[in-house]
């Protein structure tokens, strides 16, 4: 039996990225359908509180879109805004996420990965993940997170169940 595929948006968030090199979201699309999920949609905005809010609420609003997967704006210089854009509109805080994530990095990346602050949670029955803008974060927390969490068969538990209601 295989699993349960989900709808899953993409978004990028760069104040220098283009469709030409986006390539942390080209490499999310790929984990996606690789995973045999549905990728419903995609698209790229500055790093702005507003334009980040205004493009997650659509998507949470959109009844087709189980899953929102937000890449960069997480770290800690002045522009990077995503968990201020996005925290406020969820429903519950997936705390763990976060924290999954910055000791799976730490690994490779040491005590720098304090500075990445992906953040987790769920809006009008659509979870949203935010992760870091590079390559390598967004494979660590496809591989080590996501790819299983989105999977109906990961066993004890997995977000699949809040979805598919």
């Amino acid at each position: 039996m295989s699993s349960i595929p989900l709808n899953i948006a993409i978004l990028t968030v760069s104040d220098t990225r283009t469709s030409e090199n986006d390539s942390s979201g080209q490499l999310l699309a790929e984990c996606i359908a690789k995973a045999n999920h549905q990728l419903i949609d995609r698209e790229r905005v500055k790093d702005d509180i507003y334009q980040i809010r205004a493009t997650v609420s659509r998507w949470i609003a959109d009844g087709n879109i189980q899953v929102i997967v937000v890449t960069g704006g997480t770290g800690f210089s002045e522009r990077d805004s995503t968990p201020e854009a996005v925290e406020p509109l969820f429903d519950k805080t997936i705390h763990g996420f976060g924290e999954l994530f910055r000791a799976i990095s730490y690994d490779e990346i040491g005590s720098s990965t304090i500075q990445s602050r992906c953040v987790g949670g769920l809006a009008n029955q659509t979870l949203i993940f935010c992760l870091p803008g590079s390559n390598n974060a967004c494979l660590i927390g496809w591989n080590n997170i996501l790819k299983e969490q989105l999977d109906s068969h990961q066993k004890p538990c997995n977000f699949v169940g809040l979805l598919t209601k």
